[in-house]
């Protein structure tokens, strides 16, 4: 049986504990970003950069493939940090702001594509390459990222991994299409979509294993 000279000591020796390092944002955002450009400086140094990138920066239906997971991203790496503090609500509804757009631009396309071209659109040619990219990119930054997060109170593991890898993925994505040369939203919406799905099914199962308390 416990004695209260023995729970007084206890609590002694937790309070002369020092106090673990709190969360910082900044700290996480530049781990993140930091993984996430070592992942693009290989890709750009084997793959290079799309030649008429300046061309597809001002063209708004290109430029879309850009902007679109920018804004996912940032919308996404709010809520990680929201979700981590557990006297804040996690808003949510935002995130799907840029999922609509993007599907009113797959649709949209749908709408003026002859029939007999959906396949080849919807296809492209660089299939592989764009899941492979975007799931590799991923890998470090959200590495990198989950060693940060385990400094914060995640009251709802699974969903703060989740949503780190949706922000990880969505900025994979922004990277990878300074690259990608294929300018269809029949292409650049559902696959780089699968590519976002991976990396936030990823962090998921990660946020579950390293981020409970």
């Amino acid at each position: 049986m416990t004695t209260p000279d023995q729970t007084d000591a206890f609590i002694a020796q937790l309070a002369a504990q020092p106090t673990p390092a709190p969360l910082r944002p900044a700290r996480a955002v530049a781990l993140t970003l930091a993984g996430l450009l070592a992942g693009l400086c290989v890709l750009y140094a084997i793959l290079g950069l799309r030649a008429d990138l300046v061309f597809a920066l001002v063209h708004p239906l290109i430029a879309a493939k850009t902007l679109l997971p920018l804004i996912l991203g940032v919308l996404a790496l709010g809520a990680v940090f929201a979700s981590t503090r557990p006297a804040q609500r996690v808003t949510l509804w935002p995130l799907a702001l840029p999922l609509v757009v993007a599907l009113g631009l797959f649709v949209a396309r749908v709408l003026v594509t002859p029939a007999d071209q959906w396949k080849t659109e919807f296809l492209g040619q660089t299939v592989g390459a764009c899941l492979l990219s975007i799931s590799l990119l991923s890998l470090l930054p959200l590495g990198l990222g989950f060693f940060a997060l385990r400094r914060g109170a995640a009251t709802k593991p699974t969903l703060t991994g989740a949503l780190a890898g949706l922000a990880v993925g969505a900025f994979a994505v922004v990277g990878y299409s300074l690259h990608c040369i294929e300018d269809s939203p029949m292409f650049y919406v559902p696959w780089y979509g699968v590519g976002i799905a991976l990396s936030t099914v990823l962090g998921a199962a990660a946020g579950r294993r390293l981020l409970r308390w």
